[in-house]
């Protein structure tokens, strides 16, 4: 099972020294991959639940993802860069297209595109899009995406956008795309990630809810003559890292250092691909992280 972290990106944070230093320490500590979120802002009178609880106050500063990663590219060589999650239906999606084939050509071919849903309807109103709908939205963005990306002409025909017969040169380095990851979990997203994904970005779930939602997922996959063995499983952690141990039920939302590793290899036995901590809500300041994540680390890699 592969380990990612988060980047620093948001609230004090949101800096581009920070970027920097933990793109270089994961780098050289092993870790496999770095991952970004997606925000936009806090409203002052939230329409929609966050699915951690109350909203972070940091996430009022959140630096942009895709600009994170291509930082992040330019000081690294290995690591894969990651985002969990893209609010994908924020933009036009041949932008997004030329965004991220760019990204994937700055990075040698080591994105991977996590996208989800969203959850804020405020942050969707502030930028004009439709709330409801948001899963027909994300269908036809990902028929945008694949035809932008496919060699040759271009030319795509749908219920809300139409692309000319045209030339668009650009392509992603990795073929034939990106690996596409959806997160959420709902049915539908589900459905989704086993018809046409290439893998799922899961939430902090006790290990027997998340290998019912994984059958699902796999089931699907049969069903539309897909390999379910080709899909990834990556679990995002936001834990608040204690220093004692604390009552199991509350693992991994909070826990110590080895109660966390010990979750992390439950995953593992469980047939999860990837597990991935941010852990810019549990420490003050980057070195605590780094220090944090160097601990994680080692405590995760030494039960194997």
């Amino acid at each position: 099972m592969r380990i990612g972290l988060a980047l620093p990106q948001y609230g004090g944070f949101a800096d581009p020294a920070a970027i920097v230093a933990v793109s270089k320490f994961a780098e050289a500590s092993g870790f496999d991959s770095v991952w970004v979120g997606d925000r936009l802002l806090v409203a002052s009178e939230p329409r929609g639940q966050y699915p951690g609880g109350q909203i972070p106050p940091g996430f009022a500063h959140f630096l942009d993802p895709l600009t994170v990663l291509t930082v992040a590219a330019g000081v690294t060589d290995r690591v894969r860069l990651g985002t969990n999650t893209l609010n994908a239906l924020w933009q036009p999606p041949m932008l997004l297209a030329r965004t991220v084939a760019s990204l994937d050509q700055v990075s040698r071919g080591r994105l991977d595109v996590g996208i989800g849903l969203g959850w804020s309807p405020d942050e969707f109103e502030a930028l004009g899009v439709p709330w409801p709908g948001r899963g027909a939205r994300l269908e036809e963005t990902l028929d945008v995406l694949e035809t932008a990306w496919a060699p040759g002409p271009v030319e795509y025909v749908g219920e809300r956008w139409t692309v000319p017969h045209a030339r668009i040169d650009l392509k992603p380095r990795q073929t034939p795309r990106p690996p596409i990851l959806l997160g959420g979990h709902a049915p539908a997203t589900l459905e989704r990630v086993g018809r046409r994904a290439d893998g799922w970005l899961a939430g902090p779930l006790p290990i027997p809810a998340l290998t019912g939602m994984w059958t699902t997922v796999e089931r699907t996959a049969e069903k539309n003559d897909r390999d379910p063995s080709a899909l990834r499983l990556v679990v995002r952690i936001n834990p608040a890292v204690e220093t004692d141990d604390v009552d199991p039920k509350l693992v991994p939302r909070r826990g110590s250092i080895a109660q966390l590793a010990g979750y992390a290899h439950d995953l593992e036995t469980a047939g999860a691909h990837e597990v991935m901590f941010d852990l810019q809500l549990t420490t003050n300041n980057v070195d605590e992280l780094i220090e944090t994540a160097a601990e994680l680390h080692t405590a995760i890699t030494g039960q194997r």
